[in-house]
């Protein structure tokens, strides 16, 4: 028997705490790279951009092993778009919904994200695709910090710097002296748990193929998606809780809001938090339950 969360036929709404320790979770490309706050909490923010992303990108890794048709990515970087369409047309396509029909059969991404496909020649489109999954911002449940800190390379990066710090004849305290390092920076904060939610609408995974293997292929990325994301500043960033409300029909037994209220984590007030035991223990309301609507947790240890 199917488990209920597997099933592409019933409506999830989901929560999830994502914690970053000495790490960037979002840095914002029109602020320097800095981790993305809201200006007025000083909460921390992280797009659904970037957790898709990251969804995508563990989807993808574990296809390289596994191989399964139909479990390519759509946003892949590397690969223009216009190009994707194209292959659609040059495969069995042969108009704008047959080609949709191939770039949903085709794209994990496209399937459960839905994608924006009117770009390129016109007779070479495939469309648009409104996904069934949503995902939201994530926010801190407390105000960040978000730290600046200073690094330095022992090398430079041109070849005239270092023969402009040997030269001899170059005073050392010229303009044209070069340089020896080289420095930088990184964005983190200290620590952040961050709430998110998202939506799964069955009625829509209806027309774009969804299925079983599609839900089990996003939650197992989902909870893998930081181990292999790794890097100097994502070292810290880890799923610390994923919460399914799985309703017994296609349209949802409750609003989803006032299932989301039923996973709490108390806020300290402040940005002392250092770790997710300053938090003390997730409050999950799961003994009265509205009729038609189950919860399962994801994660074993949340």
């Amino acid at each position: 028997m199917t488990a209920a969360h597997l099933d592409p036929a019933r409506k999830h709404d989901f929560v999830f705490l994502i914690e970053a320790v000495d790490s960037n979770p979002n840095g914002d490309p029109d602020n320097g790279g800095i981790p993305r706050t809201d200006p007025i909490t000083g909460q921390g923010l992280i797009t659904d951009v970037a957790i898709k992303r990251k969804i995508r990108n563990t989807v993808a890794v574990i296809n390289s092993v596994e191989n399964k048709a139909g479990f390519e990515i759509y946003v892949e970087a590397g690969t223009a778009l216009n190009a994707q369409h194209e292959r659609a047309y040059a495969d069995t396509a042969t108009d704008k919904q047959s080609a949709q029909a191939w770039m949903c059969r085709t794209f994990f991404d496209v399937r459960m994200f839905g994608a924006v496909m009117t770009t390129g020649k016109r007779d070479k489109q495939a469309g648009r695709v409104q996904g069934p999954v949503q995902i939201g911002f994530a926010r801190s449940v407390d105000p960040v910090t978000p730290l600046d800190v200073g690094i330095t390379r022992v090398t430079p990066t041109r070849q005239e710097d270092v023969d402009a710090w040997n030269d001899t004849n170059v005073k050392p305290d010229s303009k044209n002296k070069g340089k020896e390092t080289e420095m930088g920076s990184k964005h983190v904060v200290p620590y952040g748990l961050y709430k998110g939610t998202g939506h799964f609408s069955a009625p829509l995974a209806q027309k774009t193929g969804v299925t079983s293997d599609d839900l089990a292929a996003f939650w197992r990325a989902f909870t893998l998606m930081f181990e292999h994301d790794r890097a100097a500043a994502r070292a810290g960033l880890a799923l610390r809780g994923l919460y399914v409300f799985t309703h017994d029909d296609a349209f949802g037994r409750a609003p989803s809001h006032m299932l989301f209220d039923r996973i709490a984590v108390k806020p300290r007030g402040d940005a002392s938090a250092r770790s997710f035991a300053d938090y003390g223990t997730v409050e999950v309301r799961d003994t009265d339950l509205p009729p038609g609507v189950t919860l399962a947790s994801l994660l074993p240890d949340s």
